[in-house]
């Protein structure tokens, strides 16, 4: 009868314990993907932010400056050329 209860509570333990390991596992990779979320959540917001200001004028104009270099009339452009080795003072 002792022999019995001891293997019952052995196989209750182990059960448990195997069940206990299962739950902080999937607990843990919970929050892990919780975490990833919020990170694409926040990375979705910027993009959003970005289309917005770029649906209006200023924002266009933003994008003409810095990937065509356009300007608007009636603005100064200055064109920086780097001297050549040659022409830089000793």
């Amino acid at each position: 009868m002792a022999a019995l209860v001891v293997l019952g509570a052995f196989i209750v333990g182990t059960v448990f314990y195997f069940e206990i390991n299962k739950f902080l596992r999937l607990n843990y990779l919970i929050e892990e993907r919780a975490a990833k979320l919020a990170e694409k959540e926040r990375t979705v917001n910027v993009y959003k932010e970005q289309v917005e200001f770029y649906k209006t004028q200023e924002g266009v104009a933003h994008l003409a400056r810095e990937q065509y270099n356009l300007a608007l009339p009636g603005e100064r452009v200055y064109l920086l050329v780097p001297a050549s080795a040659d022409e830089l003072p000793r």
